[in-house]
């Protein structure tokens, strides 16, 4: 859509007259005469073909008109301001860019990154999530968040933590479940990972579970899943405690399997700059933190 020439110094004007209702305060934030900014504000007026302002003898009211434009342009000038601020000298601003495995971002990451902004206001951080697979130098990725055995070729693994899986359900399924065993009655979500519910029933003594259910590519999904009670899903419990704190999802046996953890990861090739030592760093602090 093609945009008008904006009248800023009259748009400027009004805004500040607005917030005072004065064109004498306006004037003196603005630097000029009481004349000028009525004659900006009339100006304006003139073009919109509308009154925004009525006048009266002890100061301004707002019409219709002004009240609607007011808060478009309060939030337009507020936003370029912001932008500017970070050309301002000692303001300048680092990007960031991290991919990570969805079922981390959302269950640990994200509760978190306003900690991490108030650390750290000149980092810019640009997060993306996935389903676990990546390409770190495809995608422009400084720091790339996984799970799995923390060997990927060409890459810096450091371990976040280990991330053990359990069995969630609904209540109504958990009820009827007495022994591990028991599970082979239901329907065992799966994920893409082929020795997940195998690999759970080594650790719980069970025989074999044969998984019938449908295959997911995110623990988000088997969840989601498990918790509309469609079946039983292996997930990272960690990684949903609001689901089972909330009584959405329970936990039917004690017995879980670590087969993988969260890691950090960037290429070998890739020298450490100031905003990923941030993250780095800050990720270390939380992450002990939250498993003390």
């Amino acid at each position: 859509m093609d945009r008008p020439l904006l009248p800023l110094n009259a748009l400027r004007a009004f805004e500040a007259s607005a917030r005072h209702l004065s064109f004498t305060k306006a004037a003196i934030e603005l630097c000029v005469t009481q004349a000028a900014v009525s004659q900006q504000v009339r100006s304006l007026e003139v073009r919109l073909a509308v009154e925004l302002f009525r006048r009266l003898p002890r100061g301004l009211a707002l019409s219709d008109e002004g009240r609607s434009l007011l808060p478009t342009l309060r939030e337009s000038f507020d936003l370029i301001a912001q932008t500017l601020d970070r050309f301002a000298p000692g303001a300048k601003r680092e990007v960031l860019v991290v991919g990570s495995v969805s079922t981390f971002a959302l269950g640990w990451l994200l509760p978190r990154l306003k900690a991490f902004h108030e650390l750290h206001p000149s980092v810019e951080l640009r997060l993306s999530t996935n389903n676990n697979r990546v390409d770190i130098a495809a995608e422009g990725l400084d720091y790339a968040i996984r799970f799995g055995s923390g060997a990927w070729h060409a890459t810096v693994a450091e371990k976040v933590f280990d991330a053990p899986m359990a069995p969630v359900c609904v209540p109504a399924i958990a009820a009827r479940l007495k022994h591990p065993n028991d599970l082979k009655d239901e329907v065992l979500l799966r994920s893409y990972r082929s020795d997940e519910w195998s690999g759970w029933a080594s650790a719980a003594g069970t025989g074999p579970l044969h998984s019938r259910g449908p295959m997911f590519d995110s623990s988000l999904a088997l969840a989601e899943v498990a918790a509309s009670g469609a079946g039983v899903a292996l997930v990272p419990t960690a990684m949903f405690q609001n689901h089972i704190a909330a009584g959405r999802l329970v936990c039917p046996f004690s017995t879980s399997v670590s087969l993988g953890s969260y890691w950090l990861t960037w290429l070998q090739s890739r020298s450490m700059s100031s905003a990923m030592l941030a993250f780095r760093n800050w990720l270390k602090l939380e992450t002990a933190i939250s498993n003390a």
